[in-house]
């Protein structure tokens, strides 16, 4: 029987590719490597995990579209993948500037949180400033510039966040957590994911209606969500196929403001995917909704669901993350499970073959 990833820490899943966080704070990533976005030097796709390039003692790892990116020792941050629109943040942008291994985003330090976007990037610094870097398209840098070139190869500062202690970045927007518990989003707001009851896009962050006390946020694809009190979650932007979580999908049910989840009570964490959504609840379990037409709600089925659903056989869960059709957990032992869509390796079993309950990736 093939060896089985253990001992990881934290997971993060991206459009086609996953990756780890693995002792010494080295990283393992699999799946869809056309842009470079496994780190390892080259551009072909994966089954099983590769080590990325000369990265240890790093602290978190986040995947977006086609990038990936790391905290390492000091609050460094390095990135490596597609490089279009100056996502890597090391000053380069545009055709043949994709890296298939790490480089050093410009000018940060101390940063104590990263988020990967669709094609931007983020990262929570000293005093809870945050600065981001990328596509800028609809204002997702939050520096109060938008459109036709604004798009920023290094960091730029968001304006008027101080205090920050979470971040999250979505396909074309952006999100904190605040003093208070109180959120605020920028960017792209044509789903109402920026849950200020209008959906008009904002280059500046505004408040998101009716939360405080949120614990933590995520932000999928035109939507997000958050986990407030009690472990309660709430979601806000676009429904098409339920990833709201309140009973409602389909034309007209996306919504501009937090709706409840339903039924989600003491979760303790909240990830938004492309078009799912899942959590943890008590006792690690996990569940999902939205989207299953691949298998990614982990229920033995692909019907769609706009509640929650349990995910087949997953208990002791420490950890959740969406990607575009698959999802994957960290449980006992550090192993990895991931369930979905399969067609470019990124459920990291070997086979191509998806699945519609959770797998062990193996170690590679």
């Amino acid at each position: 029987m093939p060896a089985e990833l253990t001992g990881a820490t934290q997971i993060s899943a991206g459009t086609y590719h996953s990756c780890a966080l693995v002792a010494g704070g080295q990283i393992k990533c699999w799946g869809g490597n056309f842009s470079g976005e496994l780190g390892n030097g080259t551009n072909s796709d994966s089954s099983v995990p590769v080590d990325v390039s000369g990265i240890t003692g790093a602290t978190q790892i986040t995947a977006g579209y086609f990038h990936t990116c790391a905290l390492v020792a000091g609050g460094q941050t390095k990135c490596w993948g597609y490089n279009e629109y100056g996502q890597l943040g090391n000053g380069t942008s545009g055709f043949g500037t994709n890296s298939s291994v790490p480089v050093d985003v410009s000018g940060i330090t101390g940063a104590t949180q990263i988020t990967a976007g669709g094609y931007h990037t983020c990262a929570l610094v000293a005093g809870g400033e945050i600065k981001c870097w990328g596509y800028n398209e609809y204002g997702q840098l939050g520096n109060g510039t938008s459109g036709f070139g604004t798009n920023s190869s290094v960091p730029v500062d968001v304006s008027g966040i101080t205090g920050a202690t979470q971040i999250t970045a979505g396909n074309s927007h952006s999100c904190a957590v605040v003093a208070g518990g109180e959120i605020k989003c920028w960017g792209r707001n044509d789903s109402g994911q920026l849950g200020n009851g209008t959906f008009t896009n904002s280059n500046v962050p505004v408040v998101v209606t009716g939360i405080t006390g949120a614990t933590q946020i995520t932000a999928g694809t035109n939507r997000t969500c958050a986990l407030v009190a009690g472990g309660q979650a709430k979601c806000w932007g676009w429904n098409d196929y339920g990833q709201l979580g309140n009973g409602t999908s389909g034309f007209g049910t996306n919504s501009s403001v937090p709706v409840d989840v339903s039924g989600i009570t003491g979760a303790t964490q909240i990830t938004a995917g492309t078009y799912h959504t899942c959590a943890l609840v008590a006792g690690g379990q996990a569940k999902c909704w939205g989207y299953n037409g691949i298998g990614q709600l982990g229920n033995g089925t692909n019907s769609d669901s706009n509640v929650p659903v349990d995910v087949s056989g997953i208990t002791g869960a420490t950890q959740i993350t969406g990607g575009d059709y698959h999802t994957c957990a960290l449980v006992a032992g550090g192993q990895a499970k991931c369930w979905g869509g399969n067609f470019s390796g990124q459920l990291g079993i070997g086979p191509y073959d998806n699945s519609n309950v959770p797998v062990t990736v193996l170690a590679g």
